[in-house]
């Protein structure tokens, strides 16, 4: 059973997820990935009976997510003079900025790690 092989235990499985083959670890995942996506989402029967879907579509999000802080973070140091912004609220901005995309970064990891272990899983089951 391929299941039994896969090890989640790296700094990208997300701790909301149960191990891949223990029990209810899907449910686990799938709510985990429901968290990522806008609300209105949770509420789609495609995405509620197809944890892989939901997983596809959480990717897609989190890779917009971080390409937002990015283009945020790039266009901070210009921009946010225009605005009136005094220096130290920049500066605390663009590193609230580089915190996310590094968060995000990690998200996008972790969503991957689930994403295969969900593949695998279905896989396993003959779907």
């Amino acid at each position: 059973m391929a299941l039994t092989t896969y090890s989640p235990i790296s700094s990208d499985w997300p701790c909301q997820v149960k191990t891949p083959g223990s029990y209810d670890w899907e449910r686990s995942a799938a709510k985990w990935l429901r968290e990522l996506v806008p609300a209105r989402y949770a509420s789609y029967p495609a995405l509620i009976r197809h944890p892989v879907l939901l997983a596809r579509h959480a990717q897609i999000q989190v890779q917009q997510e971080v390409r937002v802080a990015r283009t945020a973070l790039q266009t901070a140091r210009y921009e946010l003079p225009q605005l009136g912004l005094p220096e130290s609220v920049i500066e605390h901005t663009i590193r609230l900025y580089a915190a996310e995309v590094m968060q995000l970064q990690h998200i996008a990891r972790s969503v991957r790690a689930v994403t295969q272990a969900l593949v695998e899983s279905s896989g396993s089951r003959g779907h």
